[in-house]
């Protein structure tokens, strides 16, 4: 049954709602707004948080700080609805790849975790027989929550460029309405992983238009029934391409494989307990980066259904221990060259990540000269031997950017990341799920602490004029005026 088109299950998700309004309702939420306006430099009032992203990080950094009483916030993603983030679009995996138990974008809520969405249409005998989480259902579960917990979300909305503004920053966003200019007390980045920096691709990978691709790119397999793809790549995302492309009718995808063989081991499933992931931001500069260095250079291994499902396939061959040295184009096709050989193929794959690396974005050219990155906290020799973590941002106790020269743009504090780019400095507290509810949490307070502080001379003038007759149903009240 695809609980989809039941409609016991629709009646499901629609209890399910009121359930969790009901109990929103118990915990007070939406508390009252308590920040005081601000005036941007155009005489127009400024936003407490302007949110830069609505996947998975993004929606639930923007539900942490609603329930934290900041309301005056906007979230924006560019990407239509349903498409923000990796599940619908080129996350090409059947299920996720974390344990179906796994909480976050609920922040505590029972009534608002994935198994109570799940058992809303297919009942307690329904999740015991769930494997993992199937990809597109998570997605629906996302939409479901930022629908019910009311996250305002702007689609079709673009961040084109960011800048410092007096005290504030200023945001330029191109929208289903034209261009506008907004100003912003605190702006988070949470734009995924090509937020981060930008796609991984070889130097010598030019040309093939039409023919070579990006993991993200969009794709469409069915072009390449009967023939030949190259894929390059040991990660999951790569097998999981090779998989999509082989169910798609390609007779031969090879995966192109640098290392000698897969990584074995996922050492970040290790880490993935309270202790690391509320613990690690608080060690110092040397244990955080022998942590996370270590974990990058064990690679993380394909899960094994990906595997499985590349390997029915008769057509599915690996290449171990042989990357790509260049791509030349031919009339029908390209040419994949390695120290080895050379291989005709149809299309070809590039499944390299992305790199993190924010002086990459367009929108924080302004910025891109203040931000300290990791490598100018560790020795030269670290920096050379680990040029991947080395470029990672810097980040302060709030996931804020840190200047290189202190003072000399103080306004880059106002810019807080949360994508993976948070990786080095709090652990895999954006892009994870294991993470994702830590993250978040955290990421409110420390804005909610900022906003406060901010404005704190402007509260105790109102703090002083605050009146709350307690007694006055009593003898022993005191009028103002005679205090």
């Amino acid at each position: 049954m695809d609980i989809h088109q039941d409609s016991a299950a629709g009646k499901g998700l629609t209890h399910l709602a009121a359930e969790v309004r009901r109990d929103l309702a118990r915990l007070n939420h939406p508390p009252a707004s308590w920040t005081l306006p601000v005036e941007g430099p155009d005489g127009r009032p400024a936003l407490d948080v302007l949110v830069v992203g609505a996947g998975m990080c993004g929606q639930t950094a923007a539900f942490a700080l609603l329930r934290e009483g900041v309301s005056n916030i906007r979230v924006i993603d560019q990407a239509p609805r349903g498409a923000e983030g990796p599940w619908g679009t080129f996350a090409r995996m059947e299920t996720l790849r974390s344990p179906k138990h796994l909480t976050g974008p609920d922040l505590g809520i029972p009534s608002l975790t994935f198994r109570a969405w799940w058992e809303a249409q297919a009942g307690e005998e329904g999740w015991r027989d769930l494997y993992k989480i199937p990809r597109l259902d998570w997605l629906r579960y996302l939409l479901f929550v930022r629908d019910t917990v009311g996250v305002p979300v702007e689609n079709d909305t673009r961040l084109a460029r960011l800048w410092p503004a007096n005290g504030l920053i200023g945001a330029a966003i191109e929208g289903p309405a034209g261009p506008e200019t907004v100003h912003a007390r605190k702006v988070v980045l949470a734009s995924g992983r090509d937020g981060s920096g930008g796609r991984r691709m070889p130097a010598f990978a030019a040309g093939g238009a039409g023919r070579l691709f990006h993991s993200s790119d969009p794709i469409d397999f069915a072009r390449f029934r009967g023939g030949r793809i190259a894929v390059l790549g040991a990660s999951a995302s790569a097998i999981d391409n090779a998989a999509t492309a082989l169910e798609a009718g390609a007779a031969e995808v090879t995966l192109f494989v640098r290392r000698p063989h897969f990584p074995q081991v996922n050492k970040s499933k290790w880490a993935a307990f309270p202790g690391f992931l509320r613990g690690y931001a608080a060690l110092d500069d040397a244990r955080r980066w022998a942590f996370t260095t270590f974990m990058m250079a064990e690679g993380t291994p394909p899960p094994h259904e990906s595997v499985l499902r590349c390997i029915r396939h008769p057509g599915f061959a690996v290449r171990l221990g042989e990357g790509w040295s260049g791509i030349a184009e031919r009339p029908d096709g390209l040419v994949i060259e390695t120290p080895k050989g050379r291989y005709p193929v149809d299309a070809a794959v590039v499944a390299a990540g992305f790199d993190v690396d924010l002086t990459r974005r367009p929108e924080l050219a302004a910025f891109r000269e203040a931000v300290l990155t990791w490598g100018e906290r560790v020795s030269a020799e670290e920096a050379a031997a680990h040029p991947e973590a080395a470029r990672f941002p810097y980040l302060g106790d709030g996931m804020e950017m840190v200047e290189r020269v202190p003072g000399a743009l103080p306004e880059l504090n106002l810019l807080h990341v949360f994508n993976w780019g948070v990786s080095l400095s709090h652990g895999a507290l954006a892009g994870d799920i294991p993470g994702l509810g830590i993250g978040a949490t955290r990421l409110a307070q420390a804005l909610v602490r900022d906003l406060f502080v901010s404005q704190a001379d402007a509260h105790f003038p109102r703090m002083v004029a605050h009146e709350d007759a307690e007694l006055e149903p009593t003898p022993f009240f005191v009028p103002r005026e005679r205090r």
